[in-house]
């Protein structure tokens, strides 16, 4: 997003990239006629003035472009303008999965909740959706629910803006969250902050401060580049939603929470200390309130209100599930316990928003709910709603490929394996951790083996890369074609050798403010790797040639010369490719869905692989053209010899580089030792899980519909039998 309009940067993009193509035009132009000789020094002068001239010329133009110091607020503007159109887009599907799929969601109440130390202020109470104004003509007491805040004017009156949203499991903390963002994106103005919801047990608190934490979520789940989510945060355009503390570390054998809660209590230190323009930095943070309980009995968040949604009474219960049956007659003997026992296990049990609408999602379209009356516990309620869960949501979602209820209910469990900690964390946070709630496709290939997974995936690496060496081998001439070979082992044994995270890059459409970053990481990048390549050129070459007998001096000689000049090029091709890949921002995209992130990782390693290629190639045409304009012209045989020269050692470093890199290849090969276990298809059955209600979207990552849902699958990993419907 810049000044001007996408227009007006599409035309600084074509002038930038034709002015380049007039020095280089202009380079070859100048080398050619002084490779003729003959020239004089004032023409050899004034030909290598012409492309310094039309480069300095370009520079001067371009130089327009830049924009003051104060067109930076702007800038941000704009780009929170379009983030808050993704994120109303992605959270709108979220909260529509979250209620239901109900236009008339249950219009939650919560109490501001009295705290120690300091605190923010704020109203009484609440309400998650406006209440109707009534009539003027009617009078009515202070106290009546006409006169109490929805969600988003409770928000602006709090002061500062630090919120903790508490409530039991299930009692709708995270639509809440998400009912907050909706209403204050609909009313946002130019310069309010965009409300973004992150998993706040993704954070390493050891290792990574919170503004980086929020920024890096910038970059993976909508596309910002490292300069533009800085500066989103710098500008306070953006207000973090943190959902579910209590995930954060596990519970105590007994499954009480742990009062000491090392990653939650780090979280809330550095929240403390969390400062915008010198003042309490807004944050919205949900939390279990037996969890939140227990960390506050050594200290609470400073600075922060704290509210506690209310349990549904249960006339509203009565009244969702009635608005939400085809039939109420079956209903009524339900309806009718909860209303004559509002004090009653049933009604009590039935306050929830989650165990609601699992209710009438179970008996949608058939069934007894008045069987729901035997029901004296969370236990014997839970079970029995969870049982039932999935094969309805089978019922009222059927798939084209015919998913039955036990096949979705064993691969679900096998998912849940990611998520357990005794898996290994890829997250890299350190300490005892709870069971994680996100599913990242790339991190996924643990549930496979890792022994396994590891060695097959080293295996045919390795020999696709050595079939391309091979083929080096053959094509190049004797002496070069050992070389060759011997680089390419060398390097493959130190990528293999090397147990790096799996992590994925966005795809971003480049931009003309990304040129500075981009020629700065390009020119360090381009000296660093060119010395690595050379120094595995110099070694490989050393090898190839000690066994000949040429001698130390030879070998010594080949490692400073054949060395510098083949790995020095390479290395601009790869400081090209990395200035490519780290350097140009790009307008955000929308926000990432699972599978995008694979595809984005594999077509940016294709690219950036194939750049050292085209760095040789485009050499190599500019040596052939010059060769042609000298009448030194070279036979059939010497181009094709000279081609094979140039393009084939770096189309096996493509080769190299895109396998080694390309964290799809795992995924792909995670699939192939999953068979049977999960479908193949996976990122299918993982969105119509969506669809059906079992799962939901969270950026770049899916979610179990609730932590309920998550731990019941955990437990059980058969489907439970069910009696026999009338």
């Amino acid at each position: 997003m810049d000044i001007g309009g996408r227009r007006q940067r599409r035309v600084w993009w074509a002038v930038g990239w034709c002015g380049g193509a007039m020095v280089a035009a202009s380079a070859v132009y100048a080398v050619v006629h002084i490779a003729r000789g003959g020239l004089g020094s004032s023409d050899t002068a004034g030909l290598l003035g012409l492309p310094l001239g039309t480069a300095a010329l370009l520079v001067s133009v371009l130089a327009l472009r830049r924009y003051p110091e104060s067109s930076t607020t702007d800038l941000a503007r704009g780009w929170a303008a379009d983030l808050a159109t993704h994120v109303q887009d992605g959270e709108g599907r979220v909260y529509n999965q979250l209620i239901g799929g109900d236009t008339k969601p249950i219009n939650l109440a919560f109490t501001l909740q009295p705290g120690l130390g300091r605190t923010a202020t704020a109203p009484l109470a609440g309400r998650l959706l406006p209440i109707p104004d009534p009539p003027p003509t009617l009078l009515l007491p202070v106290s009546h629910p006409a006169g109490v805040p929805d969600v988003a004017a409770y928000w602006r009156q709090v002061r500062p803006q630090r919120l903790v949203v508490t409530g039991a499991a299930g009692a709708g903390k995270t639509v809440f969250a998400l009912a907050l963002m909706l209403a204050l994106l609909k009313d946002r103005t130019e310069g309010d902050p965009v409300p973004i919801r992150i998993p706040v047990a993704l954070w390493d608190t050891t290792g990574t401060p919170f503004e980086t934490f929020v920024m890096r979520r910038l970059m993976a789940a909508y596309g910002f580049g490292r300069a533009q989510a800085a500066a989103l945060i710098q500008q306070g355009l953006v207000l973090p939603v943190l959902d579910g503390l209590d995930e954060m570390d596990p519970t105590l054998p007994d499954g009480t929470p742990d009062p000491d809660a090392p990653r939650a209590r780090a979280a809330m230190e550095q929240l403390d200390g969390h400062r915008l323009h010198g003042d309490p930095g807004p944050v919205v943070l949900t939390c279990r309130t037996a969890h939140l309980d227990a960390l506050a009995a050594r200290g609470a968040l400073r600075d922060a209100a704290r509210v506690s949604i209310a349990p549904v009474p249960p006339a509203d219960a009565a009244a969702y599930l009635t608005a939400r049956a085809t039939d109420p007659a079956r209903w009524r003997p339900l309806t009718d316990h909860v209303t004559a026992y509002p004090t009653g296990a049933l009604a009590r049990l039935l306050s929830t928003p989650w165990r609601l609408c699992l209710t009438a999602t179970v008996y949608h379209e058939g069934g007894n709910p008045g069987e729901l009356t035997d029901c004296s516990t969370e236990q014997a309620l839970d079970g029995h709603l969870l049982a039932r869960f999935i094969p309805a949501a089978t019922r009222l979602h059927p798939h084209p490929c015919a998913y039955g209820p036990e096949q979705v209910h064993r691969w679900l469990n096998h998912l849940t394996g990611a998520l357990t900690p005794t898996a290994e964390a890829t997250t890299g946070t350190s300490g005892p951790t709870a069971a994680r709630t996100d599913l990242v496709l790339h991190d996924l290939w643990p549930l496979a083996g890792r022994t396994r997974v590891r060695v097959i995936d080293v295996t045919l690496t390795a020999c696709a890369v050595l079939l391309a060496a091979v083929v080096s081998y053959v094509a190049l001439p004797s002496g070069l074609g050992e070389v060759a070979l011997v680089t390419v082992a060398v390097a493959v044994a130190v990528a293999l050798s090397k147990r790096r995270e799996l992590t994925v890059s966005r795809m971003r459409i480049p931009e003309p403010d990304g040129f500075r970053p981009a020629l700065g990481a390009a020119r360090q990048a381009g000296l660093t790797n060119g010395l690595k390549v050379a120094w595995w050129v110099g070694i490989s070459t050393a090898i190839a040639v000690l066994p000949s007998g040429a001698g130390l001096f030879i070998s010594l000689l080949a490692v400073l010369l054949l060395g510098f000049v083949i790995g020095l090029p390479f290395g601009l091709g790869q400081g090209l490719a990395v200035g490519l890949e780290t350097g140009l921002g790009g307008p955000p995209a929308k926000e990432a869905r699972p599978w995008e992130l694979l595809r984005d990782d594999l077509v940016l390693r294709l690219a950036i692989g194939l750049m050292v290629p085209l760095v040789a190639l485009t050499a190599a045409l500019l040596l052939l053209l010059g060769l042609t304009l000298t009448e030194t012209r070279p036979t059939l045989e010497q181009t094709a010899a000279g081609l094979a020269i140039v393009l084939v050692p770096p189309m096996t470093f493509a080769l190299v580089f895109t396998l080694v890199r390309a964290t799809v290849r795992r995924y792909l090969i995670f699939l192939l030792c999953s068979r049977g276990r999960l479908p193949f298809r996976l990122v299918v059955f993982l969105d119509w899980a969506c669809e059906a209600g079992l799962l939901r979207y969270a950026g770049p990552a899916y979610q179990f519909r609730h932590r309920e849902l998550q731990q019941w699958l955990t437990v059980h990993s058969e489907p439970v039998e069910l009696p026999p419907g009338p």
